[in-house]
């Protein structure tokens, strides 16, 4: 492996335009943030990037008819969406911050998980730009630039997590906990206060939640504390290396994960119904109190699509249950069960029995080009725009993932994945393990040499004029 080689190579003696051109092994490319010796993980992965895909193209592919499908899918199974790929990816930062740690200097380590971060911050920034723009009404440049979707949070979560780390695991535990419970009324907090035109608190707003709150800044914050805490129970698994170490980790995933899920049903088990006088949901148990605004949970627009299903008229909807509805304090719990209980029968099945196939290698190669996936999926969804049936829509789902997975497939194996989201953060992780005053010296270096051959140029033209 490439990064085995990185701890025997001094990279700061390495130009950093040759290093640059260096190859990047294949294995590298799928590799870039997967745990490596946890195949569990990248499955879990395949499974979220596949059902992602899957909602984002019912939502566009499926006729007003079928629509239900969607709105109760995409509710009920938002556990395997970005709360379980942030969880995913949190836990690979500390899994890959822990392994380096004594190998590699601090800085380097650093200097990876933040340069990998920004990059995908940068990349979240664009998307925003074009889905913003087109999706969010009263939002337009540069305001459309700033907007939590997962890729945005994914990219802060590599730098949270790195100083989450630096915590004890109570403490950690303790912030976590109270992220969660304390989102809630500071959003409502924030809300009102935008509402009221409050200039402060609206910037406050437009910066936590902002104006598409996919994944806003809280409660999705609390992820990267409490992920890390489990991160460290998996590395710690992984050191130790025996069945019996396995088998712990499992059944520590495992009995969490129920307690979670218990614990985000309970406390979210109160309906929502829009109200009579405009977007509002309120409580179906109290019409006085628990208002929620539809523009700051969008997930709860859901219950309208689950209400177009037709096909048995006995099956009814009370409302939107307060654990399926993301940004909800009890859903980032439920969500959090749901994760560790999915991680934990993967591992089980794939780290201890060990369980190979082919199925099982396909999903896990989608797992490891999840990033490009995502962002390319996106490319012809408008392809069948709400005109398919649910038969018509599965066979061409399927297709479109075969679609997807035979291109990256190529563009990786004959390629190099050159361009490619995931090769930009190898490229991106390796700049990153070169100290910071090396790369800035070697800029000017290049900077120096570029100006040496545009004077070089002007003088040969103006020598050349005057013959």
């Amino acid at each position: 492996m490439s990064s085995e080689k990185d701890n025997e190579i001094d990279v700061d003696s390495i130009p950093l335009v040759d290093y640059l051109k260096e190859d990047i092994p294949v294995e590298d490319l799928r590799d870039f943030s997967s745990s490596r010796r946890i195949g569990s993980i990248d499955f879990v992965k395949g499974i979220a990037i596949i059902l992602i895909i899957g909602a984002h193209s019912a939502k566009a592919w499926l006729v007003p008819h079928w629509q239900f499908f969607y709105g109760i899918g995409f509710a009920f199974l938002d556990i395997v969406g970005p709360s379980l790929f942030v969880f995913l990816s949190a836990l690979s930062v500390v899994f890959s911050i822990r392994r380096k740690k004594g190998e590699v200097k601090e800085k380097i380590i650093r200097n990876r998980i933040f340069s990998r971060g920004i990059m995908i911050i940068v990349i979240a920034v664009i998307f925003n730009l074009i889905s913003i723009e087109f999706t969010v009404p009263g939002y337009s440049f540069p305001a459309s630039l700033w907007g939590w979707n997962i890729l945005m949070f994914i990219g802060l979560s590599q730098i949270f997590s790195y100083y989450a780390l630096k915590l004890s695991k109570i403490s950690r535990a303790v912030i976590g906990l109270v992220i969660i419970f304390a989102s809630d009324p500071i959003r409502l907090w924030l809300y009102q206060g935008k509402e009221a035109g409050d200039v402060i608190i609206s910037i406050l707003h437009y910066i936590i939640v902002s104006p598409s709150p996919m994944t806003p800044l809280l409660p999705w914050l609390s992820i990267c504390f409490l992920s890390s805490i489990f991160g460290e129970y998996l590395y710690e698994a992984m050191v130790g290396g025996t069945i019996k170490d396995y088998k712990k980790l499992f059944r520590t995933f495992l009995y969490w994960g129920i307690f979670f899920i218990l614990v985000g049903i309970f406390l979210g088990r109160n309906t929502y119904l829009p109200s009579l006088t405009g977007d509002e949901f309120i409580l179906a148990t109290d019409t006085t109190i628990g208002k929620l605004p539809a523009n700051e949970y969008p997930h709860i627009l859901l219950w309208y699509d689950m209400l177009t299903q037709k096909f048995l008229p006995e099956i009814t909807y009370p409302g939107m249950w307060e654990f399926t509805i993301r940004g909800r304090g009890p859903n980032m719990i439920y969500n959090l069960g749901a994760a560790l209980i999915l991680i934990a029968i993967c591992f089980y099945i794939i780290d201890i029995k060990q369980k190979m196939n082919s199925f099982v290698t396909m999903i896990n190669y989608f797992g490891k080009v999840s990033l490009s996936l995502f962002l390319l999926h996106f490319v012809f969804i408008t392809l069948f725009l709400n005109s398919l049936d649910f038969f018509a829509y599965a066979f061409f789902y399927f297709g479109y993932l075969g679609f997807w997975g035979f291109i990256m497939y190529i563009w990786n194996e004959f390629y190099d994945g050159v361009g490619s989201p995931e090769w930009f953060m190898v490229q991106v992780g390796r700049i990153g393990q070169k100290t910071g005053k090396t790369v800035k010296k070697e800029i000017l270096i290049i900077e120096e040499e570029i100006k040496g051959k545009v004077q070089k140029i002007k003088k040969d033209r103006d020598e050349g004029s005057k013959k």
